[in-house]
């Protein structure tokens, strides 16, 4: 693999040059060109981090000391590389995976801890291989793959040493590799649910001989996330079991019994990290969209180092905060070999995503990368408020909203609040806004950063980032109000954020447009068809249209995990056609953009030719930009590049 190495001083240059351009307003090109920087993972030594980075127009793997300095480029893929994991013992190497044009069938790669000698480890390019992790010692991969059957997930490991194979669990379902016992005797595997959306189980699996034990039995919906093993062999992990919250929790996989930690006080459990000594626990919570940080000791013992000192003394209830850069989102919690330092990632708003690392001994935060904005001053960039609306049925829809600086928010508010504040009608009417919706739909726009939110902002849009019910992040019960028939409950949250964009938002009625990808596409594509008259103008990337052949042409893991949210196809078939916009496309009155990736293996392209067809034989107003090398989405600079100017100009031409 060749190693592209960069002068620093042709980096300082070009940072002049774009400096000297800005007396000029920033073009689309340059925000689309800010980048950003995650997945780190320390050397076994501690003294280098491996990370992904976008400076090259797609993820490529990076390497930088650990205390920060120059970093070297390592790999140069045309398709992005997807994660980098290295291996927890010196020489044993990292591990990798790329996928080819967004098929997202993953093939795994190895390479030294020097970044030479890189060679594939799978070469299958129809299976898709999602990594797992190492065993503590090194010898061993563990990840789950569909190879036996496409349409179902084993979970695997693989010896470093000559790269053979071993099936070590079986079962027709999606499985997924979740941790490892500290002497590797045990697993622990994640199963996704067929019974309902939002669930999944976990099974005690042992490593000799296949011996399952289904740890979580349980009778409603239910998540178990973020599992990692204890080093008395208990595991923790976060569950909403018996809450409305992913709560931290340990169990004693000999009895089942659940202990939770924390109460719903401290919001959503978003991810934890065990140190490789197990003695201690970081975890970052999720409240209203944005992150808390903690650190708790696991062991009463310290090891009489001043490292631990601070935290040795208190219990795992006992919490000890970090405070971060800013109010944002934190992920990617990694422990350096010898415990003393913590890797994250973080964002807000006015921060793109960078590699902070956080020193036990020190208790000092220092940020290891500085993702370039291109000569766009952070000072210019757009925080919001959260505010709530009511719906139909008066129920509270949390939601962002970021105005353009020259104009005033609602009354009550101010930028960077971040708790509920009561609008009051604005005398300066915004003349374009933007309502944004979210995938998944179990996902959730938090206060994080995003280069187009910031460039529609520049050119005077406001923005809207609405939590629809089935968002989540506000609790199990709110996760579950879109279930099946409750499907279209969701979108008229949508036709209740643009009354409250007219009533309080201060926003001009005729000039609102609508954008989303994926399940936001099909959120974007059911609002244009139930409320014909609402939106000036609509953006539709790789979304639903109908459920039908969706549900018939995803990938076949994907559609049994689907089903449980959707509906399924042989008792649910009238239904999801009553929910299609494809079967409404005749009420579309909104110019309409549409985009898709042909390797999409979650919505395949079809469900974009077929709306395009429908809109173009009624001599509808639509465009239409497809991919022929991207998949669930547009990650590719260069087709960022092309794409994006195109959207732009699409907006301003209809809310003009």
């Amino acid at each position: 693999m060749q190693k592209i190495f960069v002068s620093f001083f042709f980096l300082f240059v070009l940072c002049l040059t774009v400096s000297s351009q800005m007396a000029e307003p920033a073009g689309i090109e340059q925000y689309l060109n800010i980048r950003s920087a995650g997945s780190p993972t320390f050397s076994p030594d501690g003294r280098k981090i491996a990370f992904l980075t976008n400076i090259t127009g797609t993820n490529q793997i990076w390497m930088v000391d650990s205390a920060g300095g120059y970093p070297e480029q390592i790999t140069a893929f045309e398709d992005n590389v997807s994660f980098v994991r290295w291996s927890p013992v010196p020489g044993g190497g990292l591990v990798f995976g790329v996928a080819s044009g967004g098929n997202e069938n993953t093939q795994l790669f190895r390479m030294n801890d020097d970044g030479s000698g890189a060679q594939a480890l799978t070469h299958d390019p129809k299976v898709r291989h999602n990594f797992g992790g190492f065993s503590r010692d090194g010898k061993r991969i563990y990840y789950s793959s569909n190879k036996r059957n496409p349409n179902y997930f084993d979970v695997y490991a693989m010896k470093m040493a000559d790269g053979s194979e071993s099936l070590i669990y079986k079962q027709d379902g999606s499985n997924w590799f979740a941790a490892a016992s500290f002497d590797d005797s045990k697993i622990i595997v994640s199963r996704s649910s067929v019974r309902f959306s939002n669930d999944n189980d976990l099974y005690l699996v042992e490593t000799s001989n296949g011996k399952t034990t289904h740890l979580t039995p349980h009778a409603e919906a239910t998540q178990y996330t973020d599992v990692e093993f204890l080093a008395d062999g208990r595991i923790i992990f976060g569950t909403d079991q018996g809450s409305e919250f992913n709560t931290l929790s340990i169990m004693d996989v000999k009895t089942g019994g659940i202990v939770p930690q924390d109460g719903d006080a401290f919001g959503d459990l978003d991810g934890i990290a065990l140190a490789p000594d197990g003695q201690t626990l970081a975890s970052a919570n999720n409240s209203e969209g944005f992150s808390s940080l903690y650190l708790r000791a696991l062991m009463i013992e310290s090891k009489g180092e001043a490292v631990f000192r601070k935290i040795a003394r208190r219990t795992l209830t006992e919490v000890v905060p970090v405070e971060l850069p800013a109010k944002g989102v934190v992920g990617n919690l990694e422990f350096s070999p010898d415990g003393r330092k913590l890797a994250f990632t973080f964002n807000s708003p006015v921060h793109p995503t960078d590699i902070w690392v956080y020193d036990l001994r020190s208790e000092k935060l220092t940020q290891i990368t500085r993702s370039s904005t291109l000569g766009i001053p952070r000072s210019s960039f757009v925080e919001p408020v959260l505010i709530k609306y009511k719906s139909f049925d008066g129920r509270e829809i949390p939601a962002w909203y970021y105005k353009p600086a020259d104009y005033p928010l609602p009354k009550g508010t101010t930028f960077g609040s971040n708790v509920s504040a009561k609008a009051g009608t604005s005398e300066l009417k915004i003349p374009r806004t933007i309502v944004s919706v979210h995938g998944g739909p179990a996902s959730q726009a938090r206060r994080d950063f995003s280069a187009l939110n910031q460039y529609y902002l520049s050119r005077g849009y406001a923005i809207l980032e609405t939590n629809v019910r089935g968002s989540t992040g506000y609790g199990k019960t709110y996760a579950h109000l879109d279930d099946i028939e409750k499907r279209e409950d969701s979108v008229k949250d949508l036709a209740s954020a643009v009354e409250w964009l007219k009533t309080e938002g201060g926003a001009d009625p005729k000039r609102v447009a609508i954008m989303g990808g994926s399940y936001g596409g099909y959120m974007t594509m059911a609002a244009i068809t139930l409320y014909p008259e609402l939106f000036a103008a609509a953006v539709n990337t790789v979304g639903i249209v109908n459920w039908e052949t969706f549900l018939k042409n995803t990938s076949g893991y994907r559609r049994t995990q689907r089903e449980v949210e959707y509906g399924f196809l042989d008792k649910d078939l009238e239904f999801l056609r009553s929910v299609s916009p494809i079967y409404r496309v005749d009420k579309i009155r909104t110019p309409l953009f549409v985009i898709h990736g042909k390797n999409d293996p979650r919505v395949p392209y079809t469900e974009a030719e077929q709306l395009v067809e429908a809109l173009r034989k009624r001599g509808a107003p639509v465009e239409y930009k497809l991919f022929d090398d991207e998949g669930h989405g547009i990650s590719k600079l260069k087709n960022r590049l092309e794409l994006y100017p195109l959207v732009a100009d699409f907006l301003d031409k209809h809310l003009k």
